[in-house]
């Protein structure tokens, strides 16, 4: 598949969290702007550029974090708190973090599409539920997680990689900010 070579913009507002609100309207509130900072610092670029990596010897690159992303949601939403047989969408038992290392058949258009339906998967699946309640399913390490513990673990998945976004960006184009 040829890579395209627009520019991207951005596609979700970045609202500031609320100081005034609840705990769950806080804890989503700041998941949602930690998503939205991921997608922030992918807009304006094209697909060579999304792909660029961090530095030697890392594969780490835009499109690679927002494949993370997904697949970080997926595992958490889908198959811990609801307990859904939801396969890998690029990791495999032989390659883990085939997620991060992008081809040139992945795109961003893939990439980000697959990212969107798992955060719209991950708001519906964590809406039925209640910060207090268990998820039905069971991560990899056997433990069990409730929904408060799989927010606070997200916001700070989004917020780690949102670090590494930053100086990847920063790399490609001197761009920089939060």
């Amino acid at each position: 598949m040829p890579l395209m070579t627009a520019e991207r913009t951005e596609t979700t507002p970045r609202v500031e969290p609320g100081t005034l609100t609840g705990e769950r309207a806080a804890l989503e509130q700041w998941l949602d702007y930690h998503r939205a900072t991921l997608e922030m610092k992918c807009a304006g670029l094209d697909e060579a550029q999304l792909r660029t990596a961090s530095a030697p010897p890392s594969d780490l690159s835009l499109l690679g974090l927002v494949r993370h992303m997904a697949e970080v949601e997926r595992g958490w939403f889908r198959r811990v708190l609801a307990g859904e047989d939801a396969p890998w969408i690029y990791s495999t038992d032989e390659d883990f973090d085939r997620d991060i290392r992008v081809t040139d058949e992945d795109t961003w258009a893939d990439a980000h599409a697959t990212w969107q339906a798992e955060i719209a998967r991950a708001r519906t699946l964590a809406a039925g539920h209640g910060l207090d309640d268990l998820g039905a399913g069971k991560h990899r390490s056997g433990e069990m997680f409730n929904l408060r513990w799989i927010y606070l673990h997200m916001i700070e998945e989004y917020a780690r990689h949102n670090g590494h976004a930053d100086l990847i960006r920063e790399r490609i184009d001197g761009a920089t900010g939060d």
